[in-house]
């Protein structure tokens, strides 16, 4: 295999990840960020997100000199044949995405490119963000180099990266010409996974149109519920059902009270703006905003339909990262949770086995809002007990001890994680998601 040097320009989730496993299969990579403290905790072996198995890739491969971090941009585009621009593309107000930080980066690369270099977009941008960014490198480059702009689009599942990066289903590379091609080839072999070549805007369409689509798939399974329920049906032998069909599969078909994290909210109101832009008015991703929107409110009702007045109870919640096997709390559907739920007068009881240091950005410790140090602590003194993020460990909370401490015995589950009969037998009022009480 063909060692490529590679520079990856921003340390955030993607950019970190990505670095990372290159540098793992035997890549000399040089990762940059401006972040001072963010590359000082990352050169002494730290690691500023919670992604399991990362931590420790990063430490072998720094150790064994194919992982480095730098403040230098300059010393990233001189050491590197092919840089990767990871820096982060955050929604605006109208759903647009912001493509500063972007347009940054590729003048800073312009400024100190000399030679020829591969510039790849590997943060989720819009369709014809690459030709932007070859005609800002060209504008801006003083020394006239030679290079091409690759769009690389990452599929990762937070919680669940390195595996996704190491077995990818397929690597997409976007490209204007084909000289780019076998260097990006080569790069890649080592991950075994089947390589699409297609063109830049074809490219940058694939990752907003296959998220949108999971999107769709789980305001599809959210809309099932309200009618499971109506029916007295369950939307998870329902969902299965579907799911065994091999052209629909079961992933992301599970009933729960909305998506959320930095992907699939951010990304859904993308592509919707790109398709207005092109013409197009997208209904069908606008309803499945809706949906989501919609389930959200449906969950609390449940809520407010069993205590009545939320305005000084106690309640208990599990869970606030956006999903299992990570801290982040970017479009959480369980903050959303809590903090409607103070807004509403509500006193709360929180835990999060990862997540708790970043949501007390969003969700300040006070009066209403108690952060505490186990699980099984969460219920003490509750007046109901909400499941909002599918972490497995939940799964063992001790239900009998949980019946005991509770003032009233009410369980609203959001992700569908206890037996409906069970709680019941247990002496819970057990509401959760799709499935008839």
């Amino acid at each position: 295999m063909k060692s490529t040097r590679i520079t990856i320009i921003g340390t955030g989730y993607v950019g970190l990840v990505s670095g990372t496993c290159f540098a793992e299969v035997g890549h000399q990579v040089t990762c940059v960020d401006k972040d001072p403290q963010k590359i000082a905790l990352l050169q002494k072996g730290g690691i500023p997100i919670y992604e399991p198995g990362l931590e420790e890739l990063i430490q072998r491969n720094v150790a064994a000199g194919r992982l480095r971090f730098t403040e230098s941009t300059a010393e990233g585009v001189a050491n590197s044949e092919v840089i990767f621009i990871a820096v982060p593309t955050p929604p605006q107000p109208d759903g647009s995405v912001d493509l500063s930080f972007i347009e940054g980066v590729a003048r800073e690369i312009a400024s100190h490119l000399t030679t020829y270099r591969i510039i790849v977009d590997k943060s989720t941008v819009p369709v014809k963000t690459a030709e932007k960014v070859a005609e800002t490198i060209r504008r801006y480059c003083k020394s006239k180099a030679e290079f091409d702009v690759v769009s690389n689009p990452e599929f990762l599942r937070e919680g669940f990266a390195v595996e996704d990066l190491m077995k990818p289903d397929r690597i997409v590379i976007g490209v204007g010409s084909q000289r780019p091609v076998t260097a990006m080839k080569e790069l890649y072999e080592p991950f075994q996974a089947p390589i699409i070549v297609t063109d830049t805007n074809s490219a940058e369409l694939i990752k907003h149109a296959a998220n949108s689509f999971l999107a769709l798939k789980i305001s599809y399974a959210n809309a099932l519920s309200v009618i499971c329920e109506a029916a007295g049906a369950n939307v998870q032998e329902v969902t299965r059902g579907m799911g065994l069909d091999a052209r629909i599969g079961t992933r992301f078909l599970q009933a729960s009270l909305g998506f959320g994290g930095s992907c699939f909210p951010k990304d859904l109101s993308a592509f919707i703006q790109i398709s207005s832009q092109l013409g197009y008015d997208f209904r069908l991703l606008k309803e499945v905003q809706r949906i989501n929107a919609d389930q959200m409110d449906r969950f609390l009702k449940k809520l407010t339909d069993t205590l009545w007045v939320l305005k000084d109870k106690r309640i208990g919640v599990l869970g606030l990262a956006f999903k299992q096997n990570t801290d982040d709390v970017r479009t959480s559907p369980a903050i959303e949770v809590c903090q409607r739920l103070v807004k509403e007068g509500a006193i709360l009881r929180v835990y999060d086995p990862q997540a708790m240091d970043k949501a007390k950005a969003l969700l300040p410790p006070g009066p209403q809002v108690e952060y505490v140090a186990t699980q099984d602590a969460v219920p003490e003194g509750c007046d109901a007990l909400v499941i909002a993020t599918e972490w497995p460990q939940f799964t063992q909370l001790d239900l009998t001890q949980t019946r005991r401490v509770m003032n009233t015995p009410i369980v609203i589950d959001g992700r569908n994680l206890f037996d409906p009969e069970e709680m019941e037998r247990l002496g819970f009022i057990y509401k959760s998601i799709g499935r008839a009480a």
